[in-house]
């Protein structure tokens, strides 16, 4: 079993490989599943969309971004839509994490999606989504997790802290402590 250290470095393998415009070992391009990824790249105008994670403790947050017409967001369907580009992502995440590191990344969702739509003018939206995924193989009780640590400071250097670290101030040092 992987430790909580191996599962986070793969996961950040996985993102560093997965910018726009990576190629992959047979010098195609990465595709993840995103809108930016349809259509010619340069005769056709590109839609700016994007995802990144981060972690909460033993889970895994997929935060998706995107800028979208005013239209698609009234149209029938749009929240399923935002659930599946982000559904696509985790499995790429755990597609590649699988051809990263030769371990596999179990992850299932947790709660429900939560995005926000903002207007950057009358037709086009920002929109900003996330969802949580409890990562498989991480407990709570991993010293990285529940917040225990060791104290890691050499005991010679407890004691010159102990007598006053780096000594006392000149008797000119009018400032307060």
């Amino acid at each position: 079993m992987a430790t909580t250290l191996e599962i986070v470095r793969g996961i950040s393998q996985v993102m560093a490989n997965s910018h726009d415009g990576a190629l992959d070992e047979n010098g195609e391009p990465i595709k993840v599943g995103l809108k930016r990824e349809e259509g010619h790249p340069i005769n056709d105008s590109r839609v700016m969309d994007g995802f990144k994670v981060s972690f909460c403790g033993t889970q895994l947050c997929v935060h998706y971004h995107s800028e979208t017409k005013l239209k698609e967001v009234y149209a029938k369907g749009f929240e399923s839509e935002i659930e599946q580009m982000i559904g696509k992502i985790a499995s790429f995440i755990k597609k590649e994490y699988k051809k990263v590191t030769g371990n596999t990344l179990s992850l299932k969702k947790v709660g429900e999606m939560d995005a926000i739509v903002q207007n950057t003018s009358k037709v086009r939206v920002w929109l900003q989504a996330k969802c949580y995924y409890d990562i498989g193989g991480l407990d709570s009780d991993t010293e990285a997790i529940n917040g225990d640590s060791k104290d890691s400071v050499d005991a010679k250097f407890k004691s010159f802290l102990g007598q006053g670290g780096w000594g006392s101030r000149p008797d000119n040092d009018k400032r307060k402590e």
